[in-house]
């Protein structure tokens, strides 16, 4: 039996692209390219923090990333700076993870949001998307000052909701997270919204879902 579903939050529940297409008119024919860009060096950023032993919190990584997506994509006015991080504080969810929260919660399930974000982007974005009254906790990796895919974030669900990995079905859109997951022994779903190729095809398959609709199958 499931007791608990983990959810990633970022590309997950929420849109990350959702901040650019706020402003797409005035991001111009670049917009795509740098949400692109931008989402990506957030991410680097912080598989070569960790890897270097260093922190600095997903906030900061998200202005580092913006900036260096200014830099490399100079048709997009810098102006919009301010603009862009306060959208990135209340991205959209996908019209999809209501739905399925609230379908999960109304059985009994336990629900948690287990992210890179730092604690004020995970209440601001939860608490602006009203999702507060259907998750159980709602974890940070600040809490232990590195990122995914190590283990020790994995950690904070199980220890948070004291159960075992294999309690609980991990929900992520990052492949790489699905892997991180998987190896720390949850039961792992990825969300492929894009029917992106696996990146990892030597790892344990996860179920593959094309969306989150799927999920209350788990809970049975």
């Amino acid at each position: 039996m499931v007791s608990a579903f983990v959810f990633d939050a970022y590309g997950t529940l929420f849109d990350v692209h959702a901040a650019i297409a706020r402003h797409r008119v005035a991001a111009g024919s670049d917009a795509d390219r740098f949400s692109e860009l931008w989402r990506t060096k957030q991410l680097e950023y912080t598989w070569t923090l960790t890897l270097a032993g260093h922190y600095a919190d997903f906030w900061t990584l998200t202005e580092r990333a913006l900036d260096y997506a200014f830099a490399r994509l100079p048709s997009v006015d810098r102006a919009l700076r301010p603009q862009l991080l306060e959208a990135y504080l209340t991205l959209d969810p996908f019209a999809d993870a209501r739905p399925a929260l609230s379908a999960l919660k109304a059985r009994g399930t336990r629900l948690a949001i287990l992210s890179n974000g730092s604690p004020r982007m995970l209440d601001a974005i939860v608490g602006a998307a009203g999702f507060g009254e259907l998750l159980d906790v709602v974890l940070s990796v600040d809490a232990v000052r590195v990122y995914k895919p190590r283990r020790e974030v994995y950690a904070l669900a199980t220890n948070a909701l004291m159960i075992r990995p294999a309690d609980a079905v991990f929900v992520s859109s990052n492949r790489w997270d699905v892997m991180g997951a998987a190896a720390f022994g949850y039961r792992p779903v990825w969300v492929n919204r894009s029917s992106m190729p696996d990146e990892y095809p030597d790892d344990l398959p996860p179920r593959e879902l094309a969306d989150l609709a799927a999920l209350t199958s788990f809970a049975d």
